[in-house]
Formats: structure tokens, C-alpha cells, sequence
């Protein structure tokens, strides 16, 4: 802000409560998501600031970031609030959970997704069965 270089973030903090600006932190924040114009972005580790000014709340965004389109967007945008985003699973991976876990392309693929993607995981689920 000009005239405003220089100060100590206490005296920041000070002036803008004079003009009727307040910020604060989010706790605790996994992911936020964003749904638009056929695409959902997922910031994961997301830290968020908001600042309120004149009644109006602005959110700053800052994170890990993965832009979704096509099905997986289709997907994510349809999951029920709170449910965790779908994993994209590559094929290769699909194929190596098969071939090292003797199972069918189905049986792999819901191995691996609820291994949260790590073919190990699900090879070694597979196997104990």
C-alpha cells in the first residue's frame, strides 16, 4: 500500500485496522476447490488468507496445484461435497497391478484407487486375498 513501505508488520496490521481492513488465516485447510467453464481445480495444502474490507471477504489461495478437464472433471464435479477427488490412474499402473497380482483390469484398477495410486499397495492388497 503506498506510504505504507518501510513499516513493521505490527504497524501494518494497525494501520489497516484504522481503515477498516482486517486479515486473518484459515486452520487446518486440505484442498479448496474451484469449478469453472467445464474445468475444477484442485489446490491441495492450501493456505488461505482472508481479508475483509468493507464487509466484503477476498480469499488469497496458495497451494499445490492440479487443473482437472474432461472426464476426471466431470467426476470431480459431480462427487458429493467432502468426498475426496478421484485418482487419475495410469494405465500403465492399471497393467502392472495385473500382470504382478494375477488379477482382471477391474480388480486392479479398485486396488489401486483405494491404495490412493501406490502399485505396491495394491499389488500386496491383491495378493493377500
Amino acid at each position: 500500500m503506498p506510504g505504507m513501505r518501510g513499516m513493521n508488520p505490527r504497524q501494518m496490521k494497525q494501520a489497516m485496522k484504522r481503515m477498516g481492513i482486517e486479515t486473518e488465516e484459515m486452520e487446518n485447510v486440505e484442498e479448496v476447490v474451484i469449478k469453472a467453464d467445464g474445468k475444477v481445480i484442485v489446490i491441495r495444502d492450501a493456505a488461505v488468507t482472508i481479508t475483509t474490507m468493507q464487509g466484503q471477504k477476498s480469499y488469497q489461495v496458495v497451494g499445490e496445484t492440479e487443473v482437472l478437464e474432461g472426464d476426471e472433471a466431470q467426476a470431480a464435479a459431480t462427487a458429493a461435497p467432502g468426498a475426496p477427488p478421484s485418482i487419475k490412474i495410469p494405465e500403465e499402473d492399471i497393467e502392472l497391478v495385473m500382470a504382478q497380482a494375477n488379477a482382471s483390469y477391474e480388480d486392479a484398477k479398485a486396488a489401486l484407487i483405494e491404495a490412493k495410486g501406490e502399485p505396491a499397495e495394491a499389488i500386496i492388497k491383491l495378493m493377500s486375498k
